[in-house]
C-alpha cells in the first residue's frame, strides 16, 4: 500500500543517491587522479609522438596543470585564494618535459618516465590540498606534504638547470632564465613554511636568495663543467639555502643543522672539482 510515508522514504532515498554520486563520483582525489592521468598521457604524445616540435605542447600542458589544479580546488580556494599554490605544478611539468628532450627516444624510457612524472604529479596535488586547507584549519599532514613538495621541488630545480644549461646560449639570457624560475621556486619554497597568501610577503628573503643563486649560476656558466654536473651543483646550492632559511622559519637553526649543510656543500664542491673536464 502507497503512503505519504512510503513516497517521503523513496525521495529521500532519491536524495541520498545523488548526494551520494555528486561527493564521490567526482571526488577531489578522482579529480586529482582524472588530471594526473589526461597530463600524462598528453606529455608521453607529446615528447614521444611529436618530438622536439612538442615543446609547445609543455608549455601548454604546464599552464593546462594550472588550469586543471584550480578546478580541482576550486571549492577550497574560494575566499582563500592562495597564488603560490599554483608554481610548483607548473614548474614540474614544464622542466619535466623539457627534460624529456635530453633523454634517449626509447619506447621502455618514455613510459618509465611518463609513469615517474605521473607519480610526482598526484603527490604535488596531494601535498598542494593539503597546504590550502592548512591554510583554514591545522592538518597533521602538513609536515609530510612539506617533504615531499620540497623532494620534488629539487627535482623540477635540477631538471630546468640541466635544460637551461645544456641550450648554451648568451649569458644574459641564460641568466634572466635561471633568475625567473629560481624566484618562483624560492618563493615556493619559503611558501609552505609561512602559508602566507601575499605575493609580496618575505619579498626580501626571495630576492636575497635568488642572487645569490643567480651568482652560484654565473661562475658555473663560465666554468667548464658539463651541463649535467652544473645543474646538480647548482641544486645543491639550492637545496643548502633553501633547507638554512626553512630552518630559521621554523626556529631550528642549531649548530647541528649548520654543521650539516656545511659539510653537504664542501662535498657538492669537491664533487664539483672531480667531475670537471679542467683540460
Amino acid at each position: 500500500m502507497v503512503t505519504f510515508k512510503n513516497i517521503r522514504r523513496v525521495g529521500n532515498s532519491k536524495k541520498r543517491v545523488k548526494n551520494f554520486i555528486g561527493k564521490n563520483l567526482i571526488s577531489k582525489r578522482q579529480r586529482f587522479i582524472f588530471s594526473v592521468l589526461l597530463l600524462s598521457l598528453g606529455l608521453f604524445v607529446a615528447e614521444y609522438l611529436l618530438g622536439r616540435s612538442g615543446i609547445y605542447t609543455v608549455i601548454g600542458l604546464a599552464f593546462l596543470t594550472d588550469i586543471l589544479l584550480f578546478f580541482s580546488l576550486r571549492s577550497d580556494l574560494k575566499g582563500n585564494f592562495t597564488p603560490q599554490v599554483f608554481i610548483l605544478p607548473f614548474m614540474y611539468t614544464l622542466s619535466f618535459g623539457l627534460f624529456y628532450l635530453l633523454v634517449p627516444a626509447r619506447f621502455i624510457t618514455r613510459v618509465g618516465m611518463t609513469s615517474l612524472y605521473a607519480l610526482g604529479l598526484y603527490s604535488i596535488f596531494l601535498s598542494q590540498n593539503i597546504f590550502t586547507v592548512s591554510a583554514i584549519r591545522t592538518i597533521q599532514l602538513l609536515s609530510s606534504a612539506r617533504t615531499v613538495s620540497f623532494v620534488l621541488s629539487l627535482l623540477s630545480f635540477f631538471f630546468i638547470s640541466n635544460v637551461v644549461f645544456s641550450f648554451h646560449i648568451n649569458v644574459f639570457i641564460t641568466l634572466g632564465l635561471i633568475f625567473v624560475y629560481t624566484f618562483l621556486m624560492v618563493m615556493q619554497a619559503i611558501w609552505v613554511y609561512t602559508l602566507d597568501r601575499r605575493i609580496h610577503a618575505n619579498v626580501f628573503w626571495i630576492l636575497g636568495l635568488s642572487t645569490c643563486l643567480l651568482e652560484v649560476a654565473l661562475f658555473l656558466w663560465f666554468g667548464p663543467s658539463s651541463p649535467t654536473v652544473s645543474a646538480l651543483f647548482l641544486t645543491s646550492t639550492f637545496y643548502v639555502f633553501t633547507g638554512v632559511t626553512q630552518a630559521w622559519f621554523e626556529k631550528r637553526l642549531f649548530r647541528s643543522v649548520l654543521l650539516e649543510y656545511f659539510w653537504l656543500t664542501v662535498i657538492s664542491f669537491i664533487f664539483l672539482i672531480l667531475f670537471t673536464n679542467w683540460v
